[in-house]
């Protein structure tokens, strides 16, 4: 019986690991699939909020809102400098009223 024992274990060690090889690099995929989905939600955010101060305060198209202008219409909880918390550690930029705010982080972080 310690025999079959021995081989049952393996067995079960055998299919987990081939289970985790499998499950491990979609979880990582989709991490990072939602990082990204998260950063171009808030340049939409970013953007709305930029569109909406420049209507309220009167500001050009060329004019380049700053954060404190721009954060009483941001509504999220979490704010780094006036801005919504870039979800890989990237910054954004806001830019002028007539351009799109950008990330950091790189090309599939754009509106």
């Amino acid at each position: 019986w310690l025999f079959f024992d021995g081989i049952i274990t393996i067995f079960v060690v055998a299919i987990i690991g081939l289970l985790a090889a499998i499950a491990i690099p979609n979880f990582v995929q989709a991490r990072t699939s939602a990082r990204t989905n998260t950063c171009i939600n808030n340049l939409r955010l970013i953007s709305a909020a930029k569109d909406q101060a420049a209507l309220e305060l009167g500001l050009a198209e060329t004019a380049v809102p700053t954060t404190t202008q721009i954060s009483p219409y941001l509504k999220t909880s979490q704010l780094v400098a006036g801005l919504p918390k870039e979800p890989t550690n990237g910054t954004y930029t806001v830019a002028a009223v007539s351009a799109n705010p950008t990330c950091s982080v790189g090309s599939p972080h754009t509106l």
